[in-house]
C-alpha cells in the first residue's frame, strides 16, 4: 500500500452537524441510558419515514431480526427461506434459535431473491407436509436495490408464511413508491458505521402491529415483568438502543434524502465515467416501479473479455489506500452453512467472482471519485 495517499474508504461515517444538539441534551438530561427522549423521537421519526406504524430502536440489525424471528415463534428444528445472497447477519439469528436456513439464489435482474426458486421451495414444503414448519421467509434488498417484492408477497399470501423484510442496506429504497420496509409482517434496519446514515451501531424493527413493537421492547430490555421487584417469566435480550445513540440517530435522519442523493450521484458518476470500458456493468434499475438508494456502487466485470478479476481491481486501487470489496460470498457457500438445503441457479456464485464494491460514501470528495476512476480505467488499459 502506498500511504503517500489519503484513504478513500468504502463507506465511512458522515456526520451532519446536526447530531450534536441531541447528543447534548442527553448530557443535559441526563439520559444516559437505553431509553429516553431521543429514542422515542427517533423511533417515531423511522416509523413515519418508512411508512409503518411502529418503530422499536434496538442495539443492531441483527438484534432486530433474532426478535421478529422470536415473535414469529421460530423454534429448533423449523425453516426460514432466506436469501443465500448476503452478509451473515442475516441468517445468524436462525441458527440461534436452533432452526435451519434454506438458501434461496438469485435473480439476475435485482440480485435478491429469486421468485421461482422460492415458489420451488415452497411447493416442495408443501407437498411433503412440512410447511408448517417454515416460519418466515426473509427477503434481503441487497446493495438498497428492492426486491420482486411483488412476486414474493403474493408467493407468501398464497402460502401462508409471514416476510421479514432485511432493509438493512435499504433505507430510503422505494418499489411503486412505497418504502422497503414497509411490505413485510415485520422488518429490519441497520445503522452500523457504513450504512446510509450511522448511530455507531444500533438497528431497528419496523412494524405495523402495536403488539409486535411492545413486544420486541419487552424482549430487548431482558424481558423484565411488571412486578415491585425483578421477575423475568421469559428469556429477555439486552438490544435496546441508547439515548445517546439514538441522538446521533435523529440528526442523521435530518439529512437522510441528501444522503441518499449523493449515494445515487457517486454511482451514476461510475457508471458513466466507465461506460467506455465494455468489460465492466453496471446494475440497472428493472423498470421505473423500482428505486435504489444505491448504498454501494457495484460493478460486474467481464473477465473473459479483459482477462482482468476483480481482485487485480482490488489490489490496484489498494495500491493506492483506496477500499473496495468483492459482493458477498453466497451463504451456501460459508463453511458454517454448507449443510443446509439450498435452492440455486448459479446466480449469486457467479456475482460474487465477478463483482465489486467501490467507494459509495456520501462524504466522498470530487477529487477522491476521480482518482478511484482513473485508477480503474488504468487497470483495463493495461
Amino acid at each position: 500500500m502506498n500511504t503517500q495517499y489519503k484513504r478513500v474508504y468504502l463507506s465511512s461515517p458522515h456526520m451532519s452537524g446536526h447530531e450534536q444538539k441531541y447528543i447534548q441534551q442527553a448530557f443535559e438530561q441526563n439520559w444516559i441510558a437505553p431509553l429516553g427522549p431521543n429514542v422515542n423521537a427517533f423511533e417515531d421519526t423511522l416509523a413515519a419515514y418508512c411508512g409503518v406504524k411502529h418503530a422499536a430502536a434496538l442495539s443492531s440489525g441483527t438484534a432486530a431480526l433474532h426478535l421478529a424471528l422470536i415473535m414469529l415463534g421460530l423454534e429448533a428444528d423449523d425453516e426460514v427461506l432466506v436469501s443465500t445472497f448476503t452478509f451473515s447477519a442475516t441468517v445468524n439469528p436462525i441458527v440461534y434459535q436452533g432452526a435451519k436456513p434454506v438458501f434461496i439464489d438469485s435473480e439476475t435482474d435485482t440480485w435478491n431473491m429469486d421468485p421461482v426458486l422460492l415458489e420451488q421451495a415452497l411447493e416442495e414444503r408443501k407437498a411433503s407436509h412440512v410447511l408448517h414448519k417454515v416460519k418466515a421467509i426473509i427477503v434481503v434488498h441487497l446493495y438498497g436495490m428492492p426486491a420482486k417484492m411483488d412476486q414474493i408477497m403474493e408467493l407468501a399470501n398464497r402460502y401462508g408464511v409471514p416476510v421479514i423484510e432485511d432493509a438493512a442496506e435499504a433505507l430510503g429504497s422505494k418499489y411503486k413508491g412505497k418504502p422497503l420496509g414497509s411490505f413485510g409482517k415485520m422488518s429490519i434496519l441497520s445503522f452500523n458505521g457504513n450504512k446510509i446514515i450511522t448511530t455507531s451501531g444500533g438497528g431497528a424493527l419496523l412494524c405495523n402491529e402495536e403488539a409486535y413493537a411492545i413486544k420486541a421492547r419487552f424482549l430487548a430490555t431482558q424481558a423484565r415483568d411488571q412486578a415491585p421487584h425483578y421477575q423475568h417469566s421469559q428469556i429477555g435480550y439486552n438490544y435496546r438502543m441508547s439515548n445517546v445513540l439514538a441522538g446521533i440517530g435523529r440528526g442523521q435522519m435530518e439529512v437522510i434524502d441528501e444522503r441518499v442523493e449523493k449515494r445515487i450521484e457517486n454511482f451514476n458518476f461510475y457508471k458513466s465515467g466507465l461506460a467506455h470500458i465494455k468489460a465492466l456493468s453496471f446494475p440497472e434499475l428493472p423498470n421505473e416501479q423500482f428505486f435504489s438508494n444505491r448504498w454501494l456502487s457495484t460493478s460486474v466485470i467481464d473477465s473473459e473479455q479483459t482477462g482482468i478479476t476483480y481482485l487485480q481491481v482490488q489490489e490496484a486501487l489498494e495500491q493506492h489506500n483506496i477500499e473496495t470489496r468483492p459482493l458477498w460470498k453466497p451463504m451456501h457457500l460459508q463453511p458454517i452453512f454448507k449443510k443446509y438445503k439450498a435452492y440455486l441457479n448459479n446466480t449469486s456464485e457467479t456475482l460474487f467472482a465477478t463483482g465489486i464494491c467501490l467507494p459509495s460514501g456520501s462524504n466522498l470528495s470530487n477529487d477522491d471519485r476521480n482518482r478511484v476512476l482513473e485508477l480503474i480505467a488504468q487497470c483495463f488499459l493495461k
